[in-house]
């Protein structure tokens, strides 16, 4: 991982095409800020992030734009991918401005902070894997739990000589014993792993099926796997589907609503309703910014 951004086999650097520019931190908190697990900050400022078969780094520049580069020859593929993994395409700027901000004090200053922060869409499949190995988890941990998964049971990126290893597909997870996914540090998510392996493995269409489905009927399909609660729902649809309306609850959330909108007490059910109510079908996206101001200033 280190090397990859000095290795010399890595294309030019170019934009990234329909990005805004963003500060740093706003490009902190989106690639690695509880949205998704396998980017890492290198010592020159950079960032070196996985998903599916797809390898790049980003750097920002002092004009705020963001920069990628690949493995040489991946950059027709790896171009495509990075439109959408950043929603390239989506007009995040009209999406956050219809936010309730002008009567929520609280969230127009959220808003304020980091300026440019967007929801990423993921490989569904690899979300619902990054999401069932955070329970009780920082995001550190989680990272390491990735990296063990990839390093021990995923395949080479193809064209990278060996030096990355994706994640495992479903498939794969099925085909390794509890055993062996326990010594990846995952504890007593081993088990939720491995059945949900065992589930979706049987089912060759069950996570393309359920990522198409309204968000209602994806949420209770997701409900049905082992270790998936209200939470893992959430972020599964939210950041692996698209679905803005996925309000997810975690520990920020429930001290975020409880400290800046007088709710403590209240039940994650009881407060992911009231975000759902409160912040309206963009609830996830909202979610996310009071995410982020909470885990910088609560």
């Amino acid at each position: 991982m280190s090397a990859g951004p000095a290795d010399p086999r890595w294309s030019d650097w170019q934009p990234l095409a329909g990005y805004p520019a963003v500060t740093a931190e706003v490009l902190a908190e989106t690639v690695d800020g509880g949205q998704a697990f396998r980017w890492h900050a290198q010592p020159d400022g950079t960032w070196f992030g996985q998903w599916s078969e797809i390898v790049a780094t980003l750097r920002l520049g002092a004009d705020g734009r963001v920069a990628w580069r690949c493995p040489a020859g991946s950059e027709t593929r790896t171009a495509a991918a990075l439109a959408t993994y950043f929603g390239t395409d989506a007009d995040f700027p009209a999406l956050t401005d219809a936010l309730p901000w002008r009567t929520d004090a609280h969230l127009a200053r959220c808003l304020r902070d980091f300026p440019g922060l967007r929801i990423l869409r993921q490989p569904f499949g690899e979300t619902l894997l990054g999401f069932l190995c955070s329970a009780t988890k920082q995001i550190v941990q989680i990272k390491q739990m990735q990296e063990l998964l990839a390093a021990r049971h995923g395949a080479p990126v193809p064209g990278t000589g060996g030096a990355f290893r994706r994640l495992p597909t479903w498939p794969e997870l099925a085909a390794c014993t509890e055993a062996e996914l326990r010594a990846c540090q995952l504890g007593f998510r081993a088990r939720y792993i491995w059945e949900t392996a065992q589930f979706v493995a049987a089912r060759p269409d069950w996570l393309r099926e359920t990522e198409t489905l309204p968000y209602p009927e994806a949420k209770d399909r997701l409900l049905g796997l082992p270790g998936v609660g209200e939470k893992v729902a959430d972020c599964v649809l939210l950041f692996g589907a698209g679905r803005l309306e996925a309000f997810p609850v975690d520990v920020w959330i429930l001290k975020t609503l409880g400290r800046r909108y007088a709710l403590d007490g209240w039940k994650p059910p009881q407060l992911a309703q009231f975000g759902r109510a409160h912040f309206g079908p963009l609830a996830g996206l909202a979610q996310q910014f009071l995410f982020a101001w909470e885990r910088r200033h609560g």
